[in-house]
């Protein structure tokens, strides 16, 4: 009987947990990583691939997806999106609310592949009409309802989300990011907040929140951003990063700005986390996946190792999971991601339909899940 049950050889591990990038032997063992050493003899696994001139790194974890198909308006099918993506871990942002989490869980969560968890709508219907917002009406911000659901259902229900843009709260947003964050803490949970095009600017909304509570959008480019009309990045939103307020792309399909990103960045102002919001409004793109994400955040000068850690160690941490997700220390959980790095001109396109030509792209080679490679179809 072999030592692992698998092993990936000969591929450049990028660990950001471990400050680790270098040629590196990954084995795996009973759904763990076993060792990550210079040099594994392939006759000591069951399975061998050789990922020679390609990426090693840990599981992607994605903070922003919607995968409630068949019931959430912006819902696709998971594992094809992203397990089978390199995604092995996901968080559902708000598509299920305290009345509809139940079979959310059943149907979807307790039979996927990917590791999935929500963040539960602060709204008991959560996202089911793409033309009656959500929180409309604020009775369906209903404080005790959302409560009793995440206490039920602690081991997959993460914190709480809340849309504030006017087409989906009104004119009652601070009212609902105050019953969100309410219901958060007797959660003691995190808050998730959605903005743009919202009634109260953002640095009145992100002066409301905890250390620890994510603001997704961040270089959305409508109205109430990040940036002052000189292209500056606003004070408010500085004081509040710099308290532990984390600011998360959630690409999406109109939320994410390659001309905001510039000048944020320009200033300093990095994301704490790179999301995708993938949903059916964008999986043909502009995102397509997290990979591309990520991809894009390499053309805008972020480096290998800053852009894999904002989608791994970084977003293990902010989900509380940080020692077993987003690492391949020994022991942790057996996910990784293998890709390519390519080399060429590739056109990256942002939400208000400006492209870009990139000169890398990260591209979906293999999954490890549990410690062994996904396989499509039969997982």
């Amino acid at each position: 009987m072999a030592e692992y049950d698998l092993l990936v050889t000969n591929g450049t591990v990028v660990d950001p947990s471990q400050s680790l990038n270098g040629r590196r032997d990954v084995a795996f063992v009973d759904r763990k990583v076993a060792a990550v050493e210079r040099s594994i003899a392939e006759s000591s696994a069951d399975e061998v691939l050789d990922a020679s001139d390609m990426i090693v790194a840990p599981g992607l974890v994605d903070l922003h997806v919607h995968v409630y198909w068949g019931v959430g308006h912006y819902g696709i099918e998971p594992d094809p999106t992203q397990v089978a993506q390199g995604v092995t871990t996901a968080v559902d942002a708000g598509s299920a609310g305290a009345w509809t989490f139940p079979a959310f869980r059943r149907y979807v969560i307790e039979r996927s592949a990917t590791r999935l968890y929500a963040l539960l709508n602060i709204s008991s219907m959560g996202m089911i009409s793409p033309k009656i917002g959500e929180l409309e009406d604020l009775r369906w911000a209903d404080v005790e309802e959302a409560v009793a659901a995440g206490r039920l259902n602690r081991d997959r229900i993460l914190g709480i989300k809340v849309r504030l843009s006017r087409p989906l709260a009104a004119d009652h947003d601070v009212a609902a990011l105050k019953r969100a964050i309410e219901a958060a803490e007797a959660l003691d949970s995190f808050v998730m907040i959605h903005v743009g095009n919202t009634r109260t600017p953002m640095e009145e909304l992100v002066a409301l929140l905890r250390p620890g509570d994510v603001v997704t959008h961040a270089y959305h480019g409508n109205d109430h951003g990040v940036l002052d009309d000189a292209g500056r990045v606003l004070s408010g939103i500085v004081e509040a990063q710099n308290r532990g307020v984390v600011f998360d792309i959630g690409h999406g399909a109109g939320s994410f700005s390659f001309d905001v990103a510039e000048r944020a960045l320009s200033h300093g102002f990095m994301p704490g986390n790179i999301s995708s919001d993938l949903h059916v409004h964008n999986i043909a793109g502009p995102v397509h996946n997290q990979l591309e994400t990520l991809s894009k955040f390499l053309h805008l000068g972020l480096s290998l190792d800053e852009v894999i850690r904002l989608s791994t160690s970084s977003t293990a941490a902010i989900i509380g999971d940080g020692g077993s997700l987003g690492t391949l220390r020994p022991g942790a959980e057996g996910d990784a991601v293998v890709a390519r790095l390519a080399e060429g001109k590739f056109k990256f396109t942002d939400s208000k339909g400006v492209s870009v030509e990139g000169t890398q792209r990260l591209e979906h080679v293999a999954t490890v899940k549990a410690g062994r490679l996904y396989h499509p179809y039969l997982g």
